[in-house]
């Protein structure tokens, strides 16, 4: 199964991810979620980068944050709305909302 995980928050939901399991997971950062991809804590990225490399994070939640997408890690690919629905439909069988 092809799983993508939206999350939506910046406190570290990591062990609920290292108990899904999925034949192709994929993170979707959005709303206050976007952080992880662009903020570091004592200097390190958040863990939940590693747990994929399939990795998006929408723009439009981005710029609301005022973060732009070369402020981004490099392993996240930004997506704008529509870049966001043909992931999802193309991508994924499953979504889910943690």
């Amino acid at each position: 199964m092809n799983l993508g995980i939206f999350v939506s928050d910046y406190k570290l939901c990591v062990d609920t991810l290292d108990r899904i399991k999925a034949d192709k997971l994929g993170i979707i950062l959005v709303l206050n979620g976007v952080y992880h991809a662009v903020l570091k804590e004592d200097g390190k990225v958040s863990e939940l980068l590693s747990k994929t490399p399939n990795l998006y994070a929408l723009s439009e939640d981005l710029a609301t944050r005022g973060f732009s997408p070369d402020q981004v890690d490099s392993r996240v690919k930004v997506v704008d709305y529509s870049g966001l629905v043909d992931v999802i439909f193309n991508d994924f069988e499953k979504v889910a909302w943690i």
